[in-house]
């Protein structure tokens, strides 16, 4: 397992994880070694231009949102460079970026999962 399927599980599993990915495909919105905090999401609630974690064909990446399908409950993912990655579903979207070096993105907290009750 690599180190981004081990933080996609800890984010699916209801943890807040900051880590600071690498590469250059969200430039100028992350750039590699940008300390970013990513929180467990809920998709239903996701817009084009939402940075998230997600498996998309056996790869996690912490990419954008590039368009949705609500009615077949998945997104696409794409970089921020005009690749497109594929389409996943929900269940495969584990977290939404927060913020990006301690500044907030605008909106995206508001997506977080709800946290479970003690009821």
């Amino acid at each position: 397992m690599g180190r981004m399927d081990a933080i996609a599980l800890q984010v699916r599993d209801g943890e807040t994880v900051e880590f600071r990915p690498t590469g250059s495909s969200m430039v100028p919105l992350v750039r590699s070694g940008n300390l970013v905090t990513v929180v467990p999401v809920d998709p239903a609630r996701l817009e084009v231009g939402d940075i998230v974690l997600a498996r998309v064909a056996g790869t996690v990446y912490l990419h954008l949102v590039s368009a949705l399908d609500p009615a077949r409950r998945r997104v696409q993912i794409s970089n921020n460079r005009g690749r497109v990655n594929g389409w996943t579903g929900f269940d495969r979207v584990f977290g939404i970026c927060v913020a990006v070096e301690g500044a907030a993105r605008p909106g995206a907290l508001v997506k977080a999962a709800a946290e479970p009750s003690d009821d």
